[in-house]
Order: C-alpha cells, then sequence, then structure tokens
C-alpha cells in the first residue's frame, strides 16, 4: 500500500515525497527501499545514518539523523504507532493455492492438517491432532507427536523430533502501551527455523520472530516446557531443560546449557560452552564461558560458598 493510504487508514499525517508503495516494516539495519522502519530504543540510534527503509517512524529530535533519501514520520510515540502499523502488514493465516507436497513414504494421521503451500519430506511421521501451516517446510525423517502445531512458514530440518503439544512459530509477547493504559498488539510477521537434528520436548513454546527468524541451530537438544521468546537464535548443540526460558531477542552460543527453571532477560549474547545451574537469573550479557549459578548470577562455586555462608549465619 502506499504511504497516502496508511494515512487514510490510520488516520496519521504523512509527509509528502515519496510516491512508491509500501511492501512491509522491517529493522532500521535490515530494511530495503519500500519498507518502513522506526527507532524507539537509542541503542539503535547508530543505524539511523545507513537504513535503506524509504521511511522511518522516529522522535522529531532525532529525525536530522537520517540520509537525505528517508522520509521521517515524526511521533514521540515511535513504538506504539509501529505497532498500530504492523496490523496492516499480518500475514493471514492461509494465502496460497498450491497443494501440499508430501514425500515418499512419509505417514499422515487422518486427523492431522496439513494447510495448503505446505511441503514436507520423504520418511516423515506426522502424527494424530498435528497443524502443519501454510508454507511450513519440514525435512525428511521428521516425526512430530500428537498435537504438535506449526504456524505458517516455520522451517523444520531434517532428522527432528518434535514431542506431543508442541508449538512452533507462535506470536511472540510484543504489544505497545497508551498514555491510557490500553495495549496494543505487535503483529509478529517472521518464522521459526529449526535446522537438522534437533529434538523438542512436549509442551515447549517457540515463539516466531517479529521480523525475520527465530533460530534453532543443528543438534540442540530442548526438554519440555520450555520457552523460546521470538527473535531469539539458540546456537548448536545447545541443551534447554525444563521450565528454562529465554526473553525475546537473546543468542546463544553452541554448547550452552540452561539448568531446570533458569532464565534470561532479553536482548542478551551468552557466551559458548557457558553452563547455568537451575534457576540461574541471567540479567546481563555472559562474555566468558563458565559454571555460573544464582540471582544476581555468578560463578556457581562462588555461589555455593555464599550459601553456606547464609546457612552458618542464620543457624540454619
Amino acid at each position: 500500500m502506499t504511504l497516502s493510504d496508511i494515512g487514510s487508514l490510520l488516520g496519521w499525517k504523512i509527509p509528502s515525497g515519496y510516491e512508491g508503495e509500501i511492501s512491509g516494516i522491517n529493522t532500521l539495519k535490515e530494511s530495503v527501499s519500500g519498507e518502513i522502519s522506526f527507532l524507539s530504543d537509542s541503542k539503535y540510534e547508530k543505524d539511523l545514518a545507513t537504513t535503506n527503509a524509504s521511511c522511518v517512524i522516529v522522535p522529531e529530535a532525532k529525525a536530522h539523523l537520517l540520509p537525505a533519501h528517508v522520509i521521517p514520520i515524526i511521533t514521540e510515540e515511535p513504538y506504539l504507532m509501529v505497532a498500530k502499523l504492523s496490523k496492516l502488514f499480518a500475514k493471514p493465516v492461509v494465502d496460497s493455492d498450491r497443494e501440499p507436497s508430501i514425500g515418499d513414504n512419509t505417514i499422515i494421521y487422518p486427523t492431522a492438517h496439513i494447510e495448503k503451500g505446505a511441503s514436507i519430506g520423504a520418511h516423515c511421521t506426522i502424527m494424530a491432532g498435528v497443524y502443519v501451516g501454510c508454507n511450513v517446510t519440514i525435512g525428511d525423517n521428521v516425526t512430530l507427536y500428537p498435537n504438535v502445531c506449526v504456524y505458517r512458514d516455520c522451517t523444520i530440518g531434517r532428522n527432528c523430533l518434535i514431542h506431543a503439544g508442541t508449538v512452533i512459530g507462535s506470536d511472540g509477547f510484543g504489544y505497545a502501551h497508551t498514555k491510557q493504559g490500553e495495549h496494543i498488539k505487535f503483529y509478529q510477521n517472521g518464522n521459526v527455523v529449526i535446522e537438522e537434528e534437533v529434538e523438542i520436548g512436549a509442551n515447549t513454546t517457540i515463539d516466531c520472530a517479529v521480523f525475520g527468524s527465530t533460530v534453532i541451530k543443528r543438534g540442540t537438544k530442548i526438554d519440555n516446557l520450555v520457552q523460546i521468546g521470538h527473535n531469539c537464535i539458540v546456537g548448536e548443540y545447545t541443551i534447554l531443560v525444563s521450565q528454562s526460558g529465554l526473553a525475546g531477542s537473546t543468542t546463544l552460543g553452541r554448547n550452552v546449557v540452561m539448568g531446570g527453571q533458569s532464565a534470561t532477560a532479553g536482548h542478551l549474547t551468552i557466551a559458548p560452552f557457558s553452563t547455568f545451574a537451575a534457576r540461574s537469573g541471567i540479567t546481563k550479557s555472559v562474555t566468558k564461558a563458565g559454571i555460573y549459578g544464582g540471582f544476581p548470577l555468578m560463578e556457581q562455586k562462588a555461589w555455593l560458598k555464599f550459601q553456606a555462608k547464609l546457612a552458618k549465619l542464620f543457624h540454619v
């Protein structure tokens, strides 16, 4: 749609100067011509000068940082404005007329539902109550146990096992908030990419990305009841134990181990080969591999000594 279309639908005052169509929303760094981007966090301010977006929703004080060819859309509430805009670009549940493609020797139970546009490889087993969404791609030798749900556009690599009740590609938890305390949904238009040799336990949830992909890399093993937020990247051969959780945009290096009920805050980077004991609370990026525990997070040996001293202090 055009900028004038967007302005009419949302009641915005849109500056003149760009007559082309707007194809979608993206980050400042990844935007291309024809897309709208936004600045809602000062740590991404450095990307204003190099963005390829055609228009950027931005506070007036930052508009001068944009390249000359980029049209600023001025607001003091950019995140709220782009949340409202995201609804206009939300994908329909099904938008393909192509019949599903099913590989040789694949077994699909009668109560499974495969949407149009989906592609399933050879030697797969799709069990009772499974839902495979529009344009999903599943590689060879994949087993989806009962009631697994795979939302549209997601990708599952070869030799994966996904256990009962797991949901792949559900919306990330993203809302903008008005001054009156209302919550405006930020529609999630990305997907989930699961690479080869991944096993995912029962009733785990992996959210799709806002833009781009949430990625579970090769060889990762995920227990039951794990939550992975939108835009996370889980490195190769990582182990996530039951009830652990990753907030959005967390990046784990390869061979990270997270114990039961351990969790990260969002937008963190975790060094490869790091291990976190059960109930670890990770609020800052970890740059050095080690064995960590506790809250606030510290090296596990220090945490155990601290607990021993507390026990003596209180005569426990």
